[in-house]
């Protein structure tokens, strides 16, 4: 006994030292499955009823795309891993004021750290593939300059930095080994990698087969979209297969990275679904697909392993998305991401419970439980009756 407890001070010890010399960096994700927690809709369940809806669900992983108080509150002592945002509109005036960096940090994680279990940091979202050259010129003294704010809070071996990027980023994908980053922002996104793999951050890709899908129908087959049963694509410069488009997206990106002299990088997908419904131009958005996706995405990442690129780095990705949002602007597909309709109820199953069915399963229990009392006493009274007839 006396040994056990000298070899669990040792290995305390040993952890407190790697922490203090920096060998220890933050990691933002437990196993492979995560959630969007969009916001844009004016009839979606309260932040305290979604975290009831996660836990029943036994999702851990959670982004939003700011850090709204009323959120951080409810995730308070809910034991959920948390990646907040920092807006677009926020990423100008964090790369040019330092002390903004700052305040910003402390209101919205050191206030809330550890009880709400803040885990990262998005800062901005698609700025090196939009088209605002100013937000892109900006972005890596915001990242800078939250990352050295969480650092001099002592925050920064805690809380992971990101930022999160679209496929506009690359320039050729197909094949998958041929990805490079386009010129025109590789200046920007080289420095951006440079810090992030100084302080252990991952590469963030919001990567949707059903965009790419709609955007090439005719040269693209949609069970390769969907994880269904396909011959996919052969990359001959590699000489490897891909069943499926996610895992070829994921390994252009990884080429892309190696082409810039990144390989160590780990690729962490951050946004990814299927929209149930859209306009007339955008017939593959069903319920059917949507479930088919979502269903064979979940199946894919239960597994725990990565793609043919990066057999090693198991695959980790954030769906999107929680709930439809009434009021996304943009096509109808926008709009009809989600895994649950408006009221908690789920919008297709996949095999996550409704809001609605944990008191709706207690409602039956109880009903059960007054028809066994009912017969019971009915049973009671006959007998008492019958006995006194004797």
């Amino acid at each position: 006994m006396k040994i056990s407890r000298s070899f669990c001070r040792y290995l305390l010890l040993l952890l407190v030292f790697f922490i203090q010399k920096g060998y220890v960096t933050a990691k933002a994700f437990t196993g492979t499955y995560g959630i969007n927690y969009g916001r844009l809709a004016d009839n979606i369940p309260s932040p305290t009823e979604v975290v009831k809806l996660l836990k029943a669900s036994k999702i851990k992983n959670v982004r939003i795309y700011d850090a709204d108080h009323s959120v951080l509150d409810a995730f308070s002592g809910s034991g959920l891993d948390l990646v907040i945002g920092l807006p677009n509109e926020f990423v100008k005036e964090m790369s040019e004021n330092p002390d903004h960096a700052l305040n910003w940090v402390k209101q919205n994680v050191h206030a809330y750290f550890p009880k709400t279990h803040i885990v990262g940091i998005a800062v901005g979202n698609e700025i090196l593939g939009s088209n605002d050259l100013d937000l892109q010129d900006s972005l890596f003294d915001a990242v800078k300059n939250i990352y050295n704010a969480t650092k001099k809070l002592k925050l920064h071996k805690m809380v992971q930095i990101s930022t999160a990027h679209s496929q506009n980023v690359f320039g050729t994908s197909y094949p998958p080994s041929s990805c490079t980053f386009k010129e025109d922002i590789a200046q920007n996104m080289k420095k951006i990698l440079k810090l992030f793999s100084q302080i252990g951050s991952p590469f963030c890709l919001n990567a949707y087969p059903f965009l790419a899908y709609m955007g090439n129908p005719d040269h693209i087959d949609i069970n390769y979209a969907l994880f269904n049963p396909t011959n996919g694509i052969y990359d001959k410069k590699v000489n490897l297969h891909y069943d499926n488009m996610l895992d070829a997206q994921i390994d252009a990106t990884y080429a892309a990275l190696e082409d810039a002299g990144f390989d160590k990088m780990e690729v962490i997908v951050t946004e990814t679904g299927w929209a149930s419904h859209g306009d007339l131009n955008e017939g593959v958005a069903t319920l059917k697909n949507a479930r088919i996706y979502n269903y064979n995405l979940r199946k894919r990442l239960a597994k725990r392993k990565g793609t043919p690129r990066r057999p090693n780095f198991v695959l980790k990705a954030y769906i999107f998305a929680l709930f439809n949002e009434n009021s996304k602007p943009g096509p109808t597909s926008e709009r009809n991401f989600g895994l649950y309709k408006p009221d908690g109820r789920i919008s297709y199953d996949i095999g996550f419970p409704s809001l609605k069915s944990s008191s709706a399963n207690s409602l039956k229990v109880f009903r059960a439980q007054i028809c066994q009392w009912y017969y019971m006493l009915i049973l009671t009274l006959c007998a008492t009756t019958l006995f006194q007839l004797l």
